[in-house]
C-alpha cells in the first residue's frame, strides 16, 4: 500500500539494464524511496539513504538509481530541489551528511601538531643538527648555496683587483680576531644584480659582498668592513646553518603535511631553502650587529662604522622600516641606536 506515501516527482522508471522506459512516480514513505507505476503498482524500493540524485544541470533530466540497478528520470527538477530541501537523503545534501565532525576535529590536530612542531620540535632540532655537523657537511652545503647563487642571481664581480684588494686587507684585519682566524674566512665579490646592495654569510666561513653595495658606500672603506664584520658575526654564531636547517625543516613538514607535493615544489621548496638563509632572526641580526663592534674595535677601526651603513639606507634607498610585532628583522633606526648603545657600553667596561 502506497497510500501514506509523499509523492516527491513524476517521470520515468527504467529497469536494469533497458533501454525502456514506464510512467512512473517517485515517493517517499517512511525513510524509503519507491518508483511506482499510476496504478500504483510498486516498480522498485530502496532505502533513503541508498539512493543520490545527479547535481542540477539547468533542465537535464535527473537520475537516481536504485539499489537494484534501475534508474529513476525526472526533470521535475524544482520538486526534486524541494524534497532534498526537505530532508531527502540525495545530491548535496546527501554528501554534506557525510560529512562527519570528525574530520574537522582532524584537520584542526593536524593544524595544531604541525604548528607545535614548527615552534617547539623544529629550532630543538636544528639546535642538535648544528652540534653535530661536522666541518666537511657545511662547506658542501655553503658550495651548494654559492653555486645556485650564482646560476640564478648573481654574476662575476666589475670591480678592478686593486678596489677587491683594498677591501680583503681591511676583511682580513678584522677578520684575524674573529673564531678561528683570518684563515677560516673567504671574502667573495659579486655583482648582485637584481639582489643590489648586499653582503651574506655561509656557514663554512664564505662571505659575499655585492659590488651593489661597494658602490653604495661611497669611498667609505671602514663602513664597507663594519658590514663584513657583521657577516663574521653570523659564522661565528652558526646563523647560517641554523637558516638553512630551519628552511629545510619547514620543507620536511610541508611534504609531511601534503604528502607527494610533486618535484616542481620541491624545487622550489629547496631553493627557497638557500634564498630563506640570506635572512634572519631579529635576535640573529642584533648579535651580529654586537659582534661587528667588537670585532671593529679589536680592529683599531670605528666600531660604530656600520651604523653609517644604516645610515646610508635611510637617506639613499629611503629605509626607514622601523620593527614591528609581526617582523622577524629589527627595523634600520632600531638596529643603529642598538649599535651606538652596545659601543658605549664596550666604552664603560
Amino acid at each position: 500500500m502506497v497510500s501514506d506515501a509523499e509523492t516527491v516527482a513524476k517521470g520515468e522508471w527504467y529497469p536494469p539494464h533497458s533501454s525502456g522506459s514506464v510512467p512512473a512516480r517517485l515517493l517517499s514513505r517512511g525513510g524509503r524511496l519507491l518508483a511506482v507505476t499510476d496504478e500504483d503498482v510498486a516498480l522498485s524500493d530502496s532505502a533513503a539513504g541508498e539512493l543520490s540524485f545527479t547535481p542540477r544541470v539547468g533542465s537535464i533530466p535527473r537520475r537516481a538509481v536504485f539499489a537494484d540497478g534501475s534508474v529513476f528520470e525526472s526533470s521535475d527538477n524544482d520538486a526534486i530541489d524541494a524534497f532534498l530541501r526537505g530532508g531527502g537523503r540525495s545530491g548535496w545534501v546527501h554528501r554534506l551528511e557525510e560529512f562527519h565532525p570528525r574530520i574537522f576535529v582532524f584537520a584542526v590536530a593536524v593544524v595544531l601538531l604541525a604548528v607545535g612542531i614548527y615552534r617547539y620540535a623544529l629550532p630543538a632540532l636544528v639546535e642538535v643538527a648544528v652540534l653535530v655537523t661536522p666541518p666537511v657537511v657545511s662547506e658542501a652545503m655553503s658550495y651548494s648555496a654559492l653555486n645556485t647563487l650564482d646560476r640564478t642571481a648573481l654574476s662575476a664581480s666589475q670591480l678592478d683587483e686593486a678596489r677587491q684588494a683594498e677591501i680583503a686587507a681591511r676583511f682580513r684585519q678584522v677578520a684575524a680576531n674573529a673564531e678561528g682566524g683570518a684563515g677560516r674566512y673567504v671574502l667573495n665579490f659579486r655583482d648582485g644584480g637584481l639582489i643590489g646592495p648586499n653582503a651574506f654569510a655561509l656557514p663554512d666561513g664564505n662571505i659575499v659582498i655585492t659590488d651593489q653595495l661597494v658602490e653604495l658606500a661611497g669611498g667609505d672603506d671602514e663602513m664597507i668592513t663594519g658590514v663584513v664584520a657583521h657577516e663574521i658575526g653570523h659564522v661565528e654564531y652558526k646563523h647560517s646553518l641554523r637558516q638553512l636547517y630551519r628552511a629545510a625543516g619547514v620543507a620536511g613538514l610541508v611534504m609531511l603535511i601534503a604528502g607527494d607535493v610533486g618535484s616542481g615544489v620541491e624545487d622550489i621548496l629547496t631553493q627557497g631553502g638557500g634564498l630563506l638563509a640570506l635572512s634572519y632572526s631579529r635576535s640573529a641580526e642584533a648579535e651580529a650587529d654586537r659582534r661587528s663592534v667588537e670585532l671593529m674595535r679589536k680592529a683599531g677601526m670605528d666600531p660604530v662604522a656600520i651604523a653609517r651603513f644604516f645610515d646610508v639606507l635611510e637617506a639613499k634607498l629611503g629605509d626607514h622600516a622601523s620593527t614591528s610585532m609581526l617582523s622577524t628583522h629589527p627595523g634600520t633606526p632600531e638596529r643603529k641606536q642598538a649599535i651606538l648603545e652596545y659601543d658605549r657600553i664596550l666604552q664603560q667596561d
